[in-house]
This record gives structure tokens, sequence and C-alpha cells, in this order.
């Protein structure tokens, strides 16, 4: 849907027309700006409140910084909307996240602009500093490098370690904290504490309104006076705040806290910034869903809220005859407390996603049992294992894409240790509009190498409870769930808890010519197909795995000696996955079958919708009983040939 926008946006293609204008022309465009990224998000839905509150900052990031030269690098990407549409994209902006049409994430293919593709968070400072120490080394001492990091993604150990790094670096660098207590959820920590406390300063902002021009203009003047003029005001500073700022203390320049919805102020802050030498940190307070009262007012609900009435702002649920399928983060979250309850070992532990992983309802209903972390999985993973060294069971829950960012850890604290840590991989497969980022690939194939691990699926909402039932009994080890995004297939999900074997699958029907073997949800395409092929006279049989670790073995045995024909399909990669397990089971016990392996291909799936994507890749329902007619084509014609 084409969306008009304002007068002087409509004359906005690139930076450099942007520049053209007036300081005092700067607020309508940041009117402009704001309301067509709620024009466009409103009708066709994408994360919403964190561009809205960085709308001031990237108009005059983009009004002083001479981009593509100088390297302005976002942290994850959910704040870049205002850049995309600033920087030749705003035509197209109406095809944001929609399958082939522009990414929700900053992605270098797409645009100059886009200096690294980004969607897990807390890259940017790593990114930027690896930029300005090539330019650096390149001699291109002009240009400037600029990273924009959220308080939240602040939090993970790779933004400190970056940190660490640059302020040893005397390279032309700029942080810029924009600090609104959020991510997706409010934040936690330590950190949390500390930024608010200076926010609060009274003395020490009225203090730090003016510091970055004057040391702009001592720079200008020689090196000794811009010296001196740092040791005046680092001693300010640390009577002002009775205690070292956390940032100078890793050799940072540190300016602020401004208002980062000022954008007259932030163009004045961001020249003097440019001119003062070495690493640097700009502090912008700023309100996440600025400018949209309702957004403001409930950050999280408005994070990526879907489609809405922008005028009402109701929220624009589908319609449905009859009750649906609930969410599987649903169910993990009425689950798990339903089974603490019962058993007090029992805690949950997510990292900075406890309403996208649903346990927000533990922690309410369970407090002292429920841990949001922060942006921080590995020591998610790790403090799982210390919680399980006591005898707790912990139910670590994390992305299956941001469950990569811990791998070391499931390995060296978990696994190698054999603890009772038990991994709930939400968005495992394919994740939608998000894109490749956000795409959970590659789960299977990463935890089935791994001595010690179990790896299950659930192919509905009953066996998600039942693996989590058995999961918790005594001396399971380490123990891997894997479940999608999206909806599940049962209305009525809320049944009594049974206990799995571990490593068996189930028969969902017999038949006769091709065998398909699927693991998880993907299995409901199967059931669609084989029901439109039992019209047409095909009868395959169906099995579904369960566990890709350990192998049904029973099971594998019953199929390849009765079928020569075998499909596995997968919603994960196929290198490493459900189908390399199963033929290598074959190998390893001298079968012959023919095997055709249905998942992931071998490529970065870009974003879409989840049936366009299994459809593109070839595993939806309809790729399947394609499969399924060549297979049994291919048989007839041989036996009709011999």
């Amino acid at each position: 849907m084409q969306v008009q926008a304002g007068d002087l946006l409509q004359k906005i293609n690139y930076p450099s027309d942007l520049k053209l204008l007036s300081e005092d022309e700067l607020e309508q465009v940041c009117q402009e700006l704001r309301q067509y990224i709620i024009d466009i998000v409103s009708v066709n839905g994408g994360h919403f409140a964190a561009s809205l509150g960085v709308v001031e900052l990237t108009v005059a990031l983009q009004y002083v910084l001479n981009t593509p030269y100088d390297q302005l690098v976002w942290d994850v990407g959910h704040q870049a909307y205002g850049h995309k549409i600033l920087t030749g994209r705003r035509e197209a902006f109406h095809t944001n996240r929609v399958y082939n049409g522009l990414s929700g994430f900053p992605k270098r293919s797409e645009s100059e602009y886009d200096t690294f593709g980004v969607g897990h968070s807390s890259t940017s400072i790593s990114v930027a500093l690896g930029m300005a120490v090539a330019s650096q080394y390149k001699g291109e001492t002009d240009r400037q490098h600029v990273a924009v990091i959220g308080d939240g993604a602040m939090t993970a150990g790779i933004a400190f370690e970056a940190l660490n790094h640059a302020g040893i670096e005397n390279t032309n660098l700029l942080v810029i904290l924009n600090d609104n207590n959020m991510s997706i959820d409010p934040n936690v920590g330590a950190l949390k504490e500390y930024l608010t406390d200076i926010a609060i300063s009274k003395p020490y902002n009225r203090f730090r309104d003016d510091i970055a021009s004057v040391l702009a203009k001592l720079s200008a003047i020689g090196p000794d006076a811009y010296r001196l003029a740092q040791k005046i005001e680092k001693s300010i500073k640390g009577t002002l705040l009775k205690r070292s700022n956390f940032f100078e203390a890793l050799k940072f320049r540190y300016f602020g806290p401004i208002d980062g919805h000022d954008v007259k102020h932030m163009v004045k802050v961001l020249r003097d910034l440019r001119d003062i030498p070495g690493p640097k940190i700009l502090h912008c307070i700023t309100v996440k869903g600025k400018g949209y009262a309702l957004a403001e007012k409930d950050q999280t609900k408005w994070h990526a809220p879907g489609l809405f009435d922008k005028i009402t702002g109701e929220i624009k649920k589908t319609k449905y005859d009859k009750p649906q399928p609930p969410k599987y983060q649903d169910v993990f979250g009425h689950t798990i407390i339903e089974l603490a309850e019962k058993n007090p070992k029992i805690m949950g532990i997510t990292p900075a996603m406890p309403s996208g992983s649903s346990l927000n309802l533990m922690m309410k209903a369970m407090p002292n049992r429920a841990f949001d972390v922060g942006i921080a999985e590995q020591h998610a993973v790790t403090f799982s294992a210390g919680l399980a060294t006591q005898g707790l069971i912990p139910f670590c829950n994390i992305y299956s894409s941001f469950m990569q960012r811990a791998y070391d850890q499931v390995i060296h604290d978990v696994a190698i240790q054999k603890l009772n840590v038990i991994f709930c991989l939400d968005r495992a497969g394919i994740a939608g509009a998000d894109g490749p980022t956000h795409h959970g690939a590659y789960d299977l194939a990463y935890m089935r190498c791994i001595p010690n691990m179990i790896v299950s699926a659930p192919m509905n909402e009953e066996e998600l409870r039942n693996l989590m039932f058995t999961a918790q009994q005594d001396d399971m080890g380490p123990f891997t769930i894997r479940y999608p995004r999206g909806n599940g297939v049962m209305v009525d999900w809320q049944r009594p808890f049974k206990l799995l074997t571990v490593g068996k699958g189930r028969k969902i029907c017999d038949g006769e010519d091709v065998a398909i073997l699927t693991i998880g949800h993907i299995g409901n395409e199967a059931v669609k197909a084989i029901a439109e092929l039992n019209t047409e006279g095909y009868y395959p049989a169906h099995y579904d795995m369960r566990f890709v670790k350990p192998l049904d073995e029973a099971l594998l045995h019953e199929v390849f000696k009765k079928f020569s024909k075998v499909i596995t399909v997968e919603d994960g990669c196929l290198q490493g996955g459900m189908g390399s397990a199963i033929t290598e089971f074959m190998a390893d016990n001298n079968y012959h079958a023919e095997i055709t392996r249905l998942g992931i291909p071998d490529r970065v799936v870009e974003h879409g919708e989840q049936h366009e994507l299994w459809a593109e890749c070839g595993y939806d329902a309809k790729s399947i009983a394609t499969q399924v007619r060549n297979v049994v084509v291919k048989r007839n014609t041989h036996t009709i040939a011999s």
C-alpha cells in the first residue's frame, strides 16, 4: 500500500537532499517522518515503537554525517526504519518485511547506507571499531564511525568486550547510547540502575550542556589546551556524579545525557563531537514509541504490534468463527507453571525475551523462580548450569537463532558435565518476516552433534507438554526441545501429562510405496499432503520421529525393511539435520533405500511468511505431495521397464 509522504519528506530521497534544508525545518521533517512510519506500519506491520523513538536522532545523524562515507552502524536494526526511508527507500518502504521486499533490518546487499547486516543485538560497537581501525590503517582520518546502541543491547557481553577494546584504540569512534530503559521488555540489571542515576543527576545535567562545545573549540586551538580541559572536566564530572563514570573508566570521553528528541540540539552536539578525537560516547535519553501515545504508554505491546488502526489504536486481529490453537510459546508458558507447581526444583530463565517466550507468565506467578537475565545468552546458559549443579531443574528458554551465541556454554558448561538443563528453543525453523537473522535453521544439526544431549521436537501442543514433563524427570541430563514460531494445531491441548520414552518415535499412519519421516511441527504439512494424496490413490506411510537424538532405531529398522523409498521432512537445515541422521543410520546398517531429503537448503533464506518460505524451500504440503508422486512414478516406471 502506497502512502503519501509529507511535503518536506517527499523531497528527501537521500541524505544529500536533507542537508539542503535549514535547521529550522528539521522539526517538520521529524514530524513527517514519524507520521510516515505510523502510516506504513499500521497497515503493513513490522517493528514500530523502536523506530519512533529515534526519529530525531536519525534525522540529526543524517544531517551532520557524510554518509555513506561516514559509517553509521545501527544495533539490532529494530530502530532503522527512519534510516531506510531517508536513504533511498521511501518509495519501496511499503514492501518492508514482505516476501521479496525490503528487509526489516539493515542489510548490506540492500543499500550502501546499510554498513552492516544486523538482527541480533549488541554487535554495533565491535563492528564500528573494526571499521574505524581499518580507516585509520588506510589513512582515512576524516572518516566518522558511529554505533547506535540501546541500553538493552548494552547489557550483552560482546558490547562490554568491544568497549574494553575501543578504549585503548585512538580511533575516530562515536558510540551513541540510545537510553529508553527498554529492549522489547523493560530492561533489567545493574547497568540500567546506573544509567538511571546519571539521567536524574541534576547538578551533573546542568554542567554537561556546554562541555562538548568547549572541548571541540579547544581541540582546534591545540593539543595542550585540549588535554588541560580534559583533566578539568574529568575532575568536575567525578565530583558531581560522586562516583567514577563507568564509561570514562574504560577511557571513553563521555557526553550527556541529552534529550534525544531535541533535533536541533542533537545537530549541534553531533557537530561538536565530530571534531573531538578519540573514542567517545554520547548518552541520549529517548522514549520508545515517541509521538504515538499508546506506544509510549505500553512499549512492550507496541514493539511489533502487527496491523492496527492508527487513529483508534485498535490492534487488528483475525476474527474466527471457532476457537483457534494456541501459540507454542503460550503452551510453554502455561505448562512450565503447571509443572513448577508440582515440582519445586523447576526454574525458568530467559535472556530478555519474557514476553516473546511467554516466561513472563511464570515471572508473574512465581517471581522468585523465573529470571530475565537481560540480553546475555551465554550467561543464561551458564547461570542455568549453576542452578543445575545444586539439584534444580532450569528450563532455559532461548530463541533458536539466539542460542547460537551461547554454543560454547552449551558444550562446555552443560553437556560435558551432563547437567540437567532443559533448552526450550523457541522460533525453531523458518521464523517468517524477521528473515535470515532469526530463522532457527541450524539447531537440529548443532545440538545433535553434542555428546550427552537429547534433541527433540513436538509435532503438536500435547507433545510439547509431554516432552517438557519428560525432560524434568530425575537425571535426564541435557535436553533440547525445539518448536516453531506461531500457532499449533490443537484446540484441546491441555491434556494430562504422559511420560515419553526418550528416543521413541511413533507411526502416524501405515502405507505403501514410500515412507515419510518427519520431525516436529512440519509433520502436520505431511498430514495435509497425505490426505490429498489418498484421494488420488497414493498411500504413503508417515512416521513422527519426535527425537533426532537418540534416534528410534527400532522404528528405522521397520522402515528400511519395508520401504525402498524414504522421504525425510524437517523445518531445519539439510546439512547435519534429521535427514542426515537417517542417512547415517542407513549407511551404518547397510540398507540401500532411495532417500529424498526435504528441508532448508544450503543457502541463506530471506524473509517472508512461513508458508511462503516453506514452499520456496520445497517442504510445504504441496511440495511433499509432489515428491511422493515423483517417487511413486519413478518406482512404477522402473518396474515396467524391467
